[in-house]
Parts: C-alpha cells; structure tokens; sequence
C-alpha cells in the first residue's frame, strides 16, 4: 500500500487501542495491542506520518532510531539488589529503568498527555546484542523489569532486506506477534504531501513530467545510487533557503541530496530553465491580469513541457496567497476561541483587566511549548497558536489605554480589534479569488482546446490550501470547468470499461 493508506491504518489501529470500556478500562488489553511494524524502503516517510497521527490525534510521541542504541542505553544498566528468600538473603541483578521507557515517563511528566505513541525506527537492524532483547520487547512491551506505561501504543519501523545489509530477519513467533503493513513509494500520494508542505514549485513540476525519478534505488559497479523522497523534501528546504539568501544553487549542491548523478544533473539543468521562465512569464502580470501580447503569444507557441511549467508557476504563486489565507484564517480561530474565553473572566468584579489578558496568553504559550516537546500538535498547529499569540499582543497594546472603561465599551473596543482582523482577512481572500480568476482567463484565452485547464483543476483539487480556500471562498471559473474534468474523467472510465471487455 502507499504512505496514506498506511496512515489511515494506523490511525484507525490507534482509534482501537485506545478506545476504552464504560470502567475506563482499555477494550483491547493492553497485553493484546500488537505493536505496529511498518516496513517500507527507505526515506518514503514513515517518520513523518508518525508525526502527522500523533498531531491528529492529540497524542505524545516519543521517537527513536534503534540503530543508535546498544544493549545497556536500551535495556539499562544493571545493579546488585539484595532480596530475601525463605528467610535467607540473596544477591540479585537489576536493571535501572530503560532510556527509552524513561523518555516516555518524561513526556507525561512534561505534557500531562497520559497517552501517545513509542515509536522505533530500524527496529530490524538493532546490535546482535541488543537483538534478543529487542525481540522480547516486541512481545512482552518490556526492557528489563520495566514494561512500556498503559495507554502508550508501540509503532515501530523497518526496511527490507533489499535496502539494508544489517537487517535481521525475525521468527515466525515474533511476526505472529506484530501487525504488519508493507509500504511502497507512490509519487501521486505523495505530491499531496508535498503541496502541503510547500515543497518547492520546480521539484513538483519536475517530478511531473518525470515520474520515474521520484523514487529510484540503483545497485552499480561503484555502489548504490538512490533519490527518496526523504532527498528531494531536504533538497526543497535548502533550495529555498539559498533562494531567500541569494547563494546559487549548482549541480553541486542538488548532488548531495539526489545521490544518481544523472537524476541530479537532468534536475540541476531543468531548475535553470524553471527559473529562466519566472523571468520570461512574470507570473505576478498573469495573476493581476496584465499579462502581455508577448507572454501571450509565447504560451501559445509553448511547448507541452513549458506548458506544464507555466501551469506550475501560476499555481506556485497563487498557493502563496492561498496558504497565507488558511494560516489567517486559523489563526484568527484561535484568537476568537481566546475572547470567548477572556470574556467569561473579565466580567468578574474587582479584577486587573491586563493581568487577566496576560495570565490567558500565558496559557497558549504554556500550550505552545508542551506541543513542541509531545508532538501532539502540527507544526501548522503551532505557527497558528504563534500567529495567534503575535496578534493578541497587538490586541493588548490598542487595549492598554482604554483599561479604565466601563466594561461594556471595554467589550465593544475589544470586538472592534478582531473585526479589523476578519475584514483585512476578507479584502486578501477577494483579492486573492480574483488572481485565480485572472490564472483561469488566462488559461482559458491561451488552451482554449488542450488539456492544460484540466491539468490545472486537478492540481487545483490536489492541493489542501487550494481546495480549502474554493471550498471557503469560491470561485465560479473552477466549478464551471470542475464539470468538464468530471465528464472527462467518467468518460476515460467508460472507454477503460469498454476495453477491458472480452467480447467474442
């Protein structure tokens, strides 16, 4: 199965895990919860949707890399304990609390979460001294003497042999003990991801026209060559970074994360064409509507390539505009949930109004610094609850002056500051649905007979903030040719039907 698909079974495995009876009981015993081992090539994201679940469920996770650990780190270290037995004193081995299990115990102590999630990566590839150890904890939850806390589920994760020469098969008993769920690499799930991540524009356009390099693991006469996923999400943040620093991006730098040298340099040589037609499109007069005869004309006259590549940067730059209105709007969510909230506390008689305002900020920052160290929060999550703080400060310092009001216009001054919010929100939002009007024109004008509209719809409905903000705004030009992709889809599925028939 592909990454998503996973996801959605481990979550589910999750749902059930902790899922509890009317006594508060677990309804699947905790000695009964198998632990989940994901296997899959490496750098295809298991890591990341480990993140993604806890953050969806409002868990803790605590993650580790088995590879990184020798048989004291993970079991502990012994110690001598004396005991007694049948009245006569004897000398025996303990073990102190494993590392891993400690850092379970730390987050609950530093998150209150009292649920979450163990995660281990390269669980098959752990030290010959460490292995039995490890087998026993995937069936017994136990390092030592000490047993993984209740309500904490243990996810590990592994690579196929193929991938990894320190893999050690497991026994058919461990297996038996375990739920097993193979993933394969699937670009078209994972450019899902990547929209929503902000990988950047040329890497998703690239990958378009050149599916097969998404995910490519070679063995050579000088070893083995490899592109993951994992490389192009890293060479993305870097790509970005140089950009924003002005430092050229060569060959060079693209080969140290897409380790196929001619991967690298078809990418390094089609980035400089990505950029060349930046320049030449000036994308910001496409979605103004200003676009020129010249631009015009030469999109016409455009290969299906560059066609694809113009079709990237417009959607590239209206992403921008659709994020910034998803990260607003949630933001200013959470700035409203706080007023309601404040509202409750400050009509309480003989109470310092800014001190009251401080104390609930203090609360969200205090709700900020525990997401960062569970993981029970996105890192979305967390800009928006940092957005959120960053507007209630401005809130705070037009409210300082007036702390002395009577309470009712207290209320009204307030109201009016988050009002301000909303409307410069609604003036970005109608002027962003008008550069998506223009990208439509535009497209209309210049592929009134190609596929190009298509293309664009699709990537349109494929992209989270895209669809989010036509789902909260609209936009009359993507519902209108929205129906010409459906027919067009229901169509190919007939002509796929009718081929698939073995008529005599």
């Amino acid at each position: 199965m592909n990454i998503k698909e996973a996801k959605t079974q481990i979550e589910n495995a999750m749902k059930a895990y902790f899922t509890k009876d009317k006594f508060g009981n677990y309804k699947i015993p905790i000695e009964h919860q198998r632990p989940i081992f994901l296997m899959g090539p490496p750098g295809i994201g298991k890591t990341a949707i480990m993140e993604q679940i806890a953050a969806d469920l409002g868990v803790g996770l605590v993650s580790y890399s088995m590879t990184h650990h020798t048989r004291q780190s993970a079991l502990g270290l012994p110690f001598i304990e004396k005991k007694i037995y049948g009245g006569k004193e004897y000398t025996v081995s303990e073990y102190t609390m494993s590392e891993i299990i400690a850092s379970v115990y730390d987050m609950m102590e530093q998150t209150d979460l009292k649920e979450g999630i163990l995660f281990l990566d390269e669980i098959n590839c752990v030290s010959e001294t460490l292995a039995p150890s490890m087998l026993q904890f995937l069936q017994y939850k136990i390092f030592g003497r000490h047993r993984v806390p209740d309500g904490w589920i243990v996810v590990t994760a592994g690579n196929p042999p193929e991938y990894n020469n320190s893999v050690r098969e497991f026994d058919i008993v461990t297996w038996d003990r375990l739920k097993r769920i193979d993933v394969q690499p699937d670009f078209e799930v994972w450019k899902e991801y990547a929209y929503r991540k902000g990988i950047h524009a040329a890497i998703i356009s690239y990958l378009d026209i050149r599916k097969s390099d998404f995910y490519k693991i070679e063995s050579t006469v000088d070893g083995k060559i490899f592109v993951t996923a994992r490389g192009w999400c890293d060479l993305s943040d870097m790509i970005q970074l140089y950009e924003q620093l002005n430092i050229a991006i060569d060959e060079n730098l693209i080969g140290q994360y897409l380790q196929n040298p001619k991967i690298a340099k078809d990418f390094a040589i089609y980035y400089d064409l990505f950029n060349k037609y930046k320049s030449d499109y000036q994308i910001d007069k496409i979605l103004l509507g200003n676009a020129t005869e010249e631009i015009k004309n030469r999109a016409k006259q455009a290969r299906f390539d560059e066609r694809l590549s113009l079709l990237s940067l417009m959607l590239d730059g209206l992403n921008e505009d659709f994020h910034q209105a998803y990260l607003t709007e949630k933001s200013l969510t959470v700035v409203m949930d706080f007023i309601k909230n404040l509202r409750i506390d400050l009509i309480r008689p003989n109470i310092n109004r800014m001190e009251i305002f401080d104390s609930h900020i203090k609360i969200l920052e205090n709700k900020i610094e525990k997401g960062k160290i569970s993981a029970a929060y996105s890192d979305e999550q967390l800009q928006n609850f940092r957005r959120a703080c960053a507007e209630l400060e401005n809130i705070r310092s037009s409210l300082q002056p007036h702390v002395s009001e009577d309470i009712k216009k207290f209320f009204e001054l307030l109201k009016s500051e988050f009002e301000k919010r909303t409307k410069t929100l609604k003036t970005f939002a109608g002027q962003t649905g008008k550069k998506l009007s223009n990208a439509f024109k535009f497209c209309e004008e210049i592929f009134p007979d190609g596929q190009e509209i298509l293309i664009f719809i699709t990537e349109l409905t494929l992209n989270y903030y895209s669809s989010y903000f036509i789902s909260r705004y609209g936009c009359k030009e993507y519902f209108a040719h929205n129906k010409e992709l459906l027919f067009y889809e229901r169509q190919k599925e007939i002509i796929r039907n009718i081929e698939s028939l073995e008529l005599d």
